[in-house]
Parts: C-alpha cells; structure tokens; sequence
C-alpha cells in the first residue's frame, strides 16, 4: 500500500471513530499530497500520480512548518498553541521515514567526504550534494549542515 493510500485508509478510520484532530491533520496530509501531485502533472503528464518519494518530501516539508510554529508558539509563552502543533506533528511523524541519528549522518558525511576528496570548508559544497540525495526526509538539513561543518572544520 502506498503513502498516499495509507492516509487515505487512515482518514476513513479516523471518521469512523470520531477522531476530529486525527482527521483534520490526515485532511491538510492529503491536501499536501494532492498539491505535490497537481504540480507535478505539469511536468510528467496528466495521469501521474504522486509516488512515496514525493510524498515523503512534501510531509518533511509539511513536519518542518509545525516545527517552525512550535518554536514561535514557544518564543510567544502561547504553550497551548505550541502543544496543539506538537500533537500535529507527532500524527505526521507517524508516516516520514525514521530520522537519523547524528551518528548515522556522521557515518554518511565521512563516507561523502572521502567520495568527494574533501579537504576543506572551501569543499562543502560537494560534500552536501553528496550527502543531501542519502538524507532526504530523514535527517534536518541545518543538522547535517552543521555536522559537515564540524568535520571539515
């Protein structure tokens, strides 16, 4: 079964048993789906349909957005808010591919930068073209930016 029927299954659960915040959240998934598949029909077709790939990136990108809120809820003293985005975020976490750990993306940073003959902080560039495809929907781009950093410092 695919992301996208995955959510859909999900929705009709979350109808059946009265799940109103549950349901709300797998509405905006869909519609973030459905944008990615809008937009991508432009370029590949009319009867494309959006693939788990794409549908795990616009999640990540769905994922960052309450991450960025929680954090100015937070800056705000608005708790209730922040809280009300954390249990959003915890309902999309449930379908994005496990992240990372920093030890993982070290191993994959070492492993792009002897790929890339990197010798410097002039070379991270390449490095994080290397590494960026590896990591995609599992690990945060300031994270591995920063490991990067650290390990051609």
């Amino acid at each position: 079964m695919s992301l996208k029927d995955r959510i859909g299954e999900d929705m009709k659960a979350a109808m059946k048993s009265g799940e109103k915040d549950r349901l709300g959240v797998l509405r905006m998934m869909r519609a973030k789906v459905l944008e990615v598949e809008v937009a991508s029909r432009e370029k590949q077709g009319r009867d494309h349909q959006a693939t788990d790939v794409e549908v795990v990136e616009a999640l990540s990108s769905y994922a960052k957005q309450r991450k960025d809120s929680i954090e100015a809820f937070r800056q705000a003293g608005r708790e209730d808010l922040a809280s009300r985005e954390q249990i959003e975020l915890a309902i999309v976490r449930e379908y994005l591919p496990r992240p990372l750990t920093d030890d993982e993306v070290r191993a994959i940073v070492v492993e792009a930068i002897a790929e890339a003959g990197a010798k410097s902080a002039k070379d991270m560039g390449a490095v994080m073209k290397l590494v960026m495809p590896r990591v995609k929907g599992s690990a945060d781009g300031k994270k591995v930016q920063e490991i990067v950093r650290s390990l051609l410092a």
